[in-house]
């Protein structure tokens, strides 16, 4: 029998219980031990930086981040273009629509709009192409007689469903071979960072003022 692991795990432990008894931070058992494992690994994963390409050439994390995010948009496009085809759905933002009619109910044009992060064109054009199919039905807002609401119809129900579980692989793939704690992760870090561009997105600033407006503020 080889002892070489029973002396590594005896090491960590003498290791815990120092540690533990200075501050008793940790359970002193078999579990708080575990958890003591798991934490040292977490940190010691996020303390050491990655590689990314063009990094000894001065390209910056920012850099990479962005381009990151545009090549999965792309990726997630791609898988999204493949479960739609052969179906009646004209775009990815058409099958988007309507979930999201389907997970949060009756809203206006532009809170659909902005739910999907579009400029009212675009959006207004994916609408209408929705209404024209019979998938979304239109109402007069109990609210506001002047604007329209919208609701995913019967038949709209029906074409979601009959595409879902292609729509499902898509979106299964997306994630790739993240394991469950990566992807809870990755929510977190998205969340945050959707929690810091949403606020701006909502103040409707024309393109060619969006930078400098956003930096004045950030600098005052």
């Amino acid at each position: 029998m080889k002892y070489a692991i029973l002396k590594n795990v005896l090491n960590l432990l003498e290791e815990f219980e120092a540690e533990n008894s200075l501050g008793r931070t940790y359970p002193n058992d078999i579990v708080g031990f575990e958890k003591w494992i798991v934490d040292g690994y977490k940190d010691d994963e996020l303390t050491s930086e990655p590689s990314w390409e063009g990094k000894e050439k001065g390209r910056s994390a920012e850099s990479v981040i962005s381009t990151l995010i545009v090549h999965l948009n792309r990726y997630a496009k791609s898988y999204s273009k493949s479960a739609l085809f052969g179906s009646n759905f004209s775009t990815q933002e058409d099958f988007i629509y309507l979930i999201n009619l389907k997970a949060f109910g009756t809203m206006t044009k532009m809170d659909l709009i902005k739910k999907n992060v579009h400029e009212k064109p675009a959006g207004m054009q994916i609408i209408n192409r929705l209404i024209a199919q019979g998938w979304v039905d239109q109402s007069d807002s109990e609210v506001d007689k002047r604007s329209k609401v919208l609701k995913i119809s019967t038949t709209g129900l029906e074409v979601l469903e009959n595409q879902m579980d292609k729509i499902r692989q898509a979106t299964q793939m997306v994630t790739g071979d993240l394991t469950q704690n990566e992807k809870m992760d990755l929510i977190r870090l998205l969340n945050k960072l959707n929690d810091f561009h949403q606020p701006i997105y909502d103040k409707n600033i024309e393109p060619e003022y969006l930078l400098n407006e956003i930096l004045k503020e950030r600098r005052s």
